[in-house]
């Protein structure tokens, strides 16, 4: 008889996913700078950092949020076979996928406070998935 209550991976197994998705996010963003700087010449403008720095953001923001609300996982996901849900395991909608980027990133921001917490989680769970009601679960297969 198999286990059908979805279990959560490992915070090692999260922590190499999270390792891999730099990796690929690295890639994105770097098309994503050469696009902007193609656009923007003047570099030494007053508004030229925070307009980029808002720009990467957006475009970290639209990749996580696409994956998540398109199949559950981003690149690193599917390889390390794991899935984000909402916490009673459906689809993530939209208005979640945003809230729990935003989240996650504030969570980073605090020297990676938000994703400690899974240490001291009962559930292993990141502090940004406790707050929007999100979880990521071990796929099998």
């Amino acid at each position: 008889m198999t286990n059908t209550t979805p279990t959560t991976p490992g915070f090692g197994r999260r922590l190499v996913s999270m390792i891999y998705e730099l990796l690929l996010l690295l890639a994105v963003l770097f098309i994503a700078s050469f696009i902007f700087h193609l656009i923007f010449r003047d570099t030494n403008a007053v508004y030229f950092r925070p307009l980029f720095q808002f720009y990467l953001l957006v475009v970290m923001g639209i990749y996580f949020v696409w994956f998540w609300t398109h199949g559950g996982q981003t690149l690193a996901m599917q390889t390390w076979k794991m899935k984000v849900v909402t916490a009673s395991g459906n689809k993530l909608g939209m208005r979640q996928a945003i809230t729990r980027y935003l989240l996650a990133v504030m969570g980073v921001l605090f020297l990676g406070f938000g994703i400690l917490w899974a240490l001291f989680d009962r559930e292993r769970q990141y502090l940004h998935d406790r707050l929007a009601g999100t979880r990521i679960i071990k796929i099998e297969g």
